[in-house]
């Protein structure tokens, strides 16, 4: 009890350490207008004439804190009526001719072109902020930003903005209503703001309020705006009902389906937000990378559905939730009777319906609940003696739940709590997870301490048997400064289990890790930019205590003054480690021995803002075995052909020669590995063309071949080592493809309405008997059996408010 009233008056002692650092704020007075303004980039109305003038910008990269050049100035204007705010924003530059402006798709930052945005806090609290920008093209993007995850672009609102290149530079007016905010009721109010502009050309960012790159909490560092009175919270509530038509085309059948539902988004008050998806689509969604996997551990793909990516920063608290889970693989695998076979076994599992609701309060306290319902599901298997087929459940109808508690105080800290779970009908599997998480930061931003406590319970009806676990850890770090370093720990216990509704792939172990680093805070005659790492982790199991993992890891990463990258690194395995994953054993404890190991890497990347840029990426690693040497490169060139005209090939070749793994059991129950030789070839093409800040077209392709060859076959010893094995002849060799071919269109045709025309082909082929030549690869995968999917999807957004006048 003693140690744990010590460690609790540590942890106020850490958060209340070091003196405060206030940030100087710019304040920014603004006026009410019942004049009509239209946003056409022109400023012509009368409120624009005696608004005040945020001007005085100074560099936030890379060279923190300079102030900008009165030739390149920016002059901001802020006025506001009863249903919205109004920018309007004049960016000096004496060669405007020269300003880039390529086009891209809304939320795409990656082209070149000059951007404006402004970030506003309605509640003032140094928290959060909502940020819109826009491109000198005209192309919208808007974010949430947190400390916690940075700027979360998959958050969208409705605005309106216009642009406009003029003899002097550029100008942008802007239309925000405040259905896209989020403030107090309070007659009199004050807000956070802040301005960005970025000027692609020259590779210099600049703010209106100074953003110290020295200090962590950028939501910290916004400046006031001022004179905003008796506003009104406007209903939050938008519709957003959408039809969609598939036809579907292969060798065997060709069939059409239609689809409808709804999207709802409602303001239940300032704070908070619900959004759901009644019958939900997500066919347009983008295809998963899929691989050849022989490992012991699943693949993890990324989440593309909209509804699962947007705002969702408060349930990535804890690292608990992988929402592939929801709607992903059946959970169970039918028993098969004597002369059965499964003739259909489901890929995925229909999601019904999903809602999420999030916010904060103006007292930092976050909510977040997130609830899905998943659809039963079955299997068809089939007597091969009777004929007879039937049909068993592999998923019931269950209920996925995540509720999120997260407390932030002191402007840069939170305590979280955080609890997943999957309650399945009838006598299937059901899981909960819960977890307390903490990041405590002193007031200068300068240490941080972090931490988190989980705990799984898992209730296996069929087996009778329920499994509890464990995994914590606690970290502590320097976080300011050209020197940095930071040091963990961490434990888990054998049964802690979080793969219901998140994903992990090993337990019980307990590990350490530590990382220094060197950063140059502003350039340097040679360097725009200069960092160098080394970090050192070790893994060990609970019950045997061999390594399972040690590593050394040292990089180094430049930007030159012209802003091309430049990084070199090295992994290093110093000592013998043990896996005991990889055998695939029902003996827990069984393992295969992992020799010393040494890679080296490099990454060259020229600067994207040239019509022709290149990145390259080759690799070598050596394993403490004879012959046993992995290499390979990625290599990507692109070409900008105009500012609506981009394409991109990427080429990866990777070899592992005499890469060792499981391949199967033997009719003793031996475990048998191979030396194989595994080569991987990946070839990608992508393409834009955007027609204009409204309507694009994009292209991508992509064949995956990847093969392995067994040259020796081993058997797996008790001790971890492997020895020759003559007897066992079974072609266990892998061979596998995989093409995907997406053609998209998109048109913005109304705020938050769009029309998407999708046709897409993709086919996947594997192998024991194979030709290695690519182009043989290429022909028989294309052959076989290619699905077609031509899709057209049309959702329209309506604003509860407009339908209302």
């Amino acid at each position: 009890m003693l140690k744990s009233y010590s460690l609790f008056y540590f942890f106020l002692l850490f958060i209340s350490f070091s003196g405060h650092a206030q940030a100087i704020k710019k304040n920014l007075q603004t006026n009410s207008t019942t004049e009509k303004i239209t946003i056409d980039g022109e400023f012509n109305e009368d409120a624009w004439k005696t608004a005040a003038i945020a001007t005085d910008f100074v560099m936030l990269s890379p060279e923190n804190g300079k102030a900008q050049a009165k030739e390149t100035r920016s002059e901001v204007k802020v006025i506001y009526d009863n249903n919205a705010i109004y920018i309007a924003a004049t960016l000096y530059d004496p060669e405007s001719s020269k300003i880039p402006r390529e086009l891209t798709a809304r939320d795409d930052n990656s082209g070149t072109a000059d951007l404006f945005g402004i970030t506003i806090n309605g509640f003032n609290d140094d928290q959060q902020y909502f940020g819109f920008y826009v491109s000198s093209a005209g192309v919208q993007s808007d974010a949430v930003f947190t400390n916690a995850t940075g700027e979360d672009f998959t958050w969208n609102a409705i605005w309106d903005s216009h642009t406009e290149i003029k003899d002097f530079g550029w100008v942008i007016e802007m239309r925000i209503p405040y259905a896209a905010l989020r403030f107090s009721s309070d007659k009199k109010q004050s807000w956070g703001l802040n301005f960005y502009r970025e000027d692609k050309r020259h590779r210099q960012d600049f703010t209106w309020n100074r953003i110290d790159n020295k200090i962590r909490n950028e939501a910290a560092q916004l400046g006031n705006l001022e004179g905003i009175e008796n506003i009104k919270t406007p209903t939050r509530l938008f519709l957003i009902p959408y039809s969609s038509y598939y036809l579907n085309s292969n060798k065997t059948e060709t069939n059409s389906q239609f689809k409808g539902g709804l999207d709802i988004k409602y303001g239940i008050n300032d704070a908070f937000t619900l959004d759901a998806i009644l019958v939900p689509d997500f066919g347009q969604t983008t295809f998963d990378r899929v691989e050849l996997n022989l490992g012991p551990f699943e693949q993890q793909f990324n989440e593309n559905r909209p509804f699962f990516t947007e705002g969702t920063e408060l349930f990535s608290k804890g690292d608990l939730l992988y929402s592939r889970r929801i709607g992903g693989s059946p959970s169970a695998y039918p028993e098969l009777g004597a002369d059965e076979e499964i003739t259909k076994y489901p890929t995925n599992v229909n999601l019904l319906n999903a809602l999420k609701i999030s916010g904060r309060t103006k007292d930092g306290l976050g909510v977040g609940i997130l609830n899905a319902i998943t659809k039963k599901t079955y299997a068809n298997i089939r007597n091969n003696v009777t004929g007879e087929e039937r049909q068993e459940v592999v998923e019931p109808l269950a209920n996925y739940n995540v509720l999120v508690l997260d407390q932030r105080f002191r402007k840069n800290s939170s305590v979280s709590f955080v609890n997943t779970n999957v309650t399945r009908n009838g006598s299937f599997r059901d899981a909960n997870v819960s977890a307390l998480v903490f990041d405590l930061n002193t007031k200068k931003n300068t240490y941080k301490l972090n931490g988190d406590f989980k705990y799984s319970y898992i209730n296996e009806y069929q087996t009778l048997q329920d499994k509890k676990g464990i995994n914590t850890s606690l970290g502590f770090a320097e976080t300011s400064g050209k020197f940095r370093y930071s040091f963990s720990a961490q434990y888990i216990s054998k049964y802690f289990d979080n793969n219901d509704l998140g994903i992990n792939f090993q337990t019980h172990y307990h590990s350490l890790y530590g990382n220094t680093s060197y950063r140059i805070l502003k350039p340097t005659k040679n360097f725009n930019s200069f960092s160098t790492n080394l970090n050192l982790y070790s893994e060990f199991d609970n019950r045997t205590g061999r390594a399972q993992s040690a590593n050394i890891n040292g990089n180094v990463n430049l930007t030159s003054l012209k802003n091309d990258y430049l990084g070199l690194g090295f992994n290093l395995r110093p000592i013998d480690t043990y896996d005991f994953y990889e055998p695939r054993s029902d003996d827990e404890q069984k393992f295969v021995a992992i020799p010393k190991y040494i890679n080296f890497w490099t990454s060259i990347s020229s600067n994207y803002n040239r019509k022709f840029a290149i990145d390259f990426n080759p690799s070598i690693g050596f394993v403490n075995e004879k012959g046993r040497i992995n290499y390979g490169f990625d290599f990507s060139p692109r070409y900008r052909f105009s500012n609506k005209i981009l394409f991109y090939y990427s080429f990866s070749y990777f070899r592992q020669n005499k890469n060792t793994g499981w391949i199967a059991f033997d009719e003793n129950n031996n475990t048998i590995f191979a030396r194989r030789d595994r080569v991987t070839y990946t070839n990608s093409l992508s393409g834009k063309y955007t027609l204009n800040n409204k309507m694009n077209l994009n292209l991508t392709v992509r064949h995956y071949w990847s093969y392995a060859v067994n040259k020796d076959i081993l058997t797996l010893q008790d001790d971890g080592s492997l020895l020759p094995n003559y007897n066992y002849v079974v072609n266990k060799n892998s061979n596998f493809n995989t093409w995907n071919l997406d053609l998209a269109y998109s048109w913005w045709f109304a705020p938050g309405s769009q029309i998407t025309a999708l046709y897409r082909n993709n086919a996947s082929l594997f192998e024991r008997d194979f030709q290695r030549d690519i182009s043989n690869n290429l022909n028989n995968v294309i052959n076989n059996n290619l699905n077609h999917v031509f899709s057209i999807s049309i959702r329209y957004f309506i604003d509860y408010n407009s339908l209302k006048h």
